[in-house]
This record gives structure tokens, C-alpha cells and sequence, in this order.
């Protein structure tokens, strides 16, 4: 899909904002609003835009300790790789996990209640059939930046 510049803002100012009003939308972009709109429309029906939802303060409802955790699995093949996978799927208490190259199998970010709870939950997996061979804990002592906006083109394309 070919995206112009208005495309582009649009796409900026609702990656911000998505409770904007259409005329607001329409304002910040230069374009009257029916334009305007017909141009969210059709960047919802084309699937750039995935849906709208709002950001949960967490903390405000429940303190919890962020921990990153470098896994390294036993063996390398694919039903490893899915038997890992769908654990950390049944996992509410990992909030992300990446694959990821060079001797590190997966980067997983677990947010736990208390270290104690964080500590009995790699416990179960390490006496459970998750394949760890290693694993790396690394508490979170501060929070430098977060939830950065979806990366969009600069330039229309």
C-alpha cells in the first residue's frame, strides 16, 4: 500500500492519540474532515491500522517487580523451540518475549508479584519439561524508556 504524506500523519497523530475527534484529526492533518476520515477508513481496511486501545497504567492497580531473563534452551529444533513458546504463552506473569541470535535463544520479560514469586515461577520451569539449559536474571532497577510508538515512515514511499 502506498502511503502519502497525509497518510503518514494520520498515522503519526493516532499512534499519539487514537480518542482524537474526526475534526480534530481533520484539523491537525490540513484536510477537511469527510477527506480525512475516508482516508482512516481506508488505512483500518487495508489493515495499517490494527485497532485503537487505550494504555494501562499498571502500577496504579498493582505493584509489580519487572525482570528480563536470557534463556538458553537445551536443544535447537523446532519442537523445542514451540514446547518453550506455548509456556510462555500459558505464562500471564511474561509480558514479552523476543527470540533472538548469538547464543541466546530468548530474551523474556517477566513481571512478577514479588523476586520470590519470580523465583518459584523459573523453578516450576526449570523442573518442568520447558528444555532451559541457562538461564540469566536481571532485575529491573529503573525504567529509562517505555512503550515507544509503533516505528513509521518518515517519507511517503
Amino acid at each position: 500500500m502506498k502511503l502519502d504524506r497525509y497518510d503518514l500523519k494520520i498515522l503519526e497523530i493516532l499512534s499519539r492519540d487514537g480518542r482524537i475527534t474526526k475534526s480534530k484529526l481533520a484539523e491537525a492533518i490540513n484536510l477537511s474532515v469527510s477527506p480525512c476520515w475516508e482516508r482512516v477508513r481506508r488505512l483500518e481496511r487495508a489493515g495499517v491500522i490494527e485497532g485503537y486501545s487505550a494504555r494501562i497504567n499498571t502500577e496504579v492497580l498493582v505493584k509489580r517487580t519487572p525482570v528480563w531473563v536470557q534463556i538458553e534452551l537445551k536443544a535447537h529444533n523446532a519442537e523445542s523451540f514451540a514446547r518453550f513458546e506455548a509456556l510462555v504463552h500459558a505464562t500471564p506473569e511474561v509480558t514479552e518475549c523476543v527470540a533472538v541470535g548469538g547464543g541466546v535463544d530468548y530474551l523474556i520479560k517477566v513481571e512478577a508479584d514479588t523476586i520470590d514469586a519470580y523465583q518459584r515461577l523459573i523453578d516450576r520451569w526449570l523442573t518442568g519439561e520447558a528444555g532451559i539449559e541457562r538461564y540469566f536474571t536481571y532485575i529491573v532497577t529503573k525504567t529509562v524508556k517505555q512503550a515507544r510508538p509503533d516505528a513509521l515512515p518518515r517519507e511517503p514511499a
